[in-house]
């Protein structure tokens, strides 16, 4: 019988990736024995990758994170190429939030939300609630000072909250997780960019069909055409898949 709850992890320009198989793999192992895991999930995609190389404060962030896993399907594909006996899949950031708000409704796990525009959280909170009977023990929308974020800690400690979603963009939702776990360490800290968007409707995915296929990213291009700086940046990343720099 496989063993859900252990997971090797795979090492990608010294980042070390967690391997999950699957959905269920990812879920088993955060909540191994009934108890949410303690620590900071990570979503690592190519554009991530290359941040990292740039810039020292993404890098030692990120690095702190207890879990970073394969969020883009390029990673993937370049954990497969360097490690060819690894079974490991892609897990999308927004697809694993919404099977850890599942389970932590059958769980009664307590969450608090931090992030996005006061009428977007609110709606996520309703969504929540509706569909999985979220227990939310408190939620604060991105609006809100640096004078203000201590406040924000403390209201977070004492709800008692075991899971903390942030939806910040990067990287400051990584930079308010460290901050805050000073305060609340015992709670699984997760950044989840735009998920409060797309979860209530705000912002299209694109269809399984082209997230089947690891075409999410031309999907998203094809509808924002100004991605395409931002795109372009991704040929590097090709390049160290190519030569075998990863």
């Amino acid at each position: 019988m496989t063993d859900n709850t252990s997971a090797p992890q795979y090492d990608l320009r010294g980042l070390k990736l967690i391997g999950w198989r699957d959905m269920q793999h990812a879920l088993d192992y955060l909540c191994a024995g009934g108890r949410i895991k303690t620590g900071t999930l990570v979503a690592i995609n190519a554009e991530k990758m290359l941040t990292i190389e740039d810039n020292a404060q993404v890098r030692d962030l990120i690095e702190a994170a207890e879990f970073k896993y394969a969020d883009g399907i390029s990673v993937v594909r370049s954990v497969r190429k360097k490690y060819p006996d690894a079974n490991i899949s892609r897990v999308a950031g927004a697809d694993l939030w919404e099977a850890l708000m599942a389970r932590a409704g059958i769980d009664g796990t307590p969450v608090f939300l931090i992030g996005g525009k006061p009428e977007i959280l609110a709606q996520t909170e309703q969504k929540l609630r509706a569909q999985w009977q979220v227990n939310i023990v408190g939620s604060q929308d991105g609006y809100f000072s640096a004078d203000q974020q201590q406040a924000l800690f403390a209201r977070i400690r004492d709800s008692g909250a075991k899971i903390v979603t942030v939806a910040m963009g990067s990287p400051r939702q990584e930079i308010l997780m460290r901050d805050c776990r000073q305060v609340c360490p015992d709670a699984l800290y997760m950044g989840v960019g735009g998920t409060y968007d797309v979860f209530t409707g705000h912002v299209k995915r694109a269809p399984k069909v082209w997230q089947n296929l690891g075409l999410e990213w031309l999907y998203r291009l094809l509808s924002q055409p100004s991605r395409i700086t931002r795109q372009l940046r991704l040929l590097r990343y090709l390049g160290w898949h190519y030569s075998g720099r990863l």
